[in-house]
């Protein structure tokens, strides 16, 4: 099993910063591609921050400029730093990883966290 656990959703006025985490366990050989997604009540799910196994990184626009994506390796991490939050940034927050389970290259599969809540106050 793959197990995806973020950290760090709060509450923040606008303007304000806040910086989530998240820690892959389990049946791991290796992670490729990671992300963050966010998603509110009624809506669908979107990408906010996308990040290879390389380091390349690809951010959404309503983002760009504001969060930075960034991953370490050895700690099988992937964080998301928020800065200048706005309201429109209040969502659930999920992490995403693709995740390669065996020496096999075909054994890869998706796995999402649980989500954390950030909310940001005007």
């Amino acid at each position: 099993q793959v197990q995806l656990v973020e950290s760090g959703g709060g509450l923040v006025q606008a303007g304000g910063s806040l910086r989530l985490s998240c820690a892959a366990s389990g049946s791991i050989y290796s992670i490729n591609n990671m992300g963050w997604y966010r998603q509110v009540p009624g809506k669908q799910r979107e990408s906010v921050a996308l990040i290879t196994n390389v380091g390349n990184t690809n951010d959404a626009d309503a983002v760009k400029g504001r969060f930075t994506i960034s991953r370490d390796n050895a700690k099988k991490t992937v964080s998301l730093q928020m800065n200048s939050l706005k309201p429109e940034d209040t969502a659930v927050y999920y992490c995403n990883a693709e995740v390669r389970t065996t020496l096999q290259k075909w054994a890869v599969s998706d796995y999402w966290g649980q989500g954390t809540q950030v909310t940001v106050s005007s």
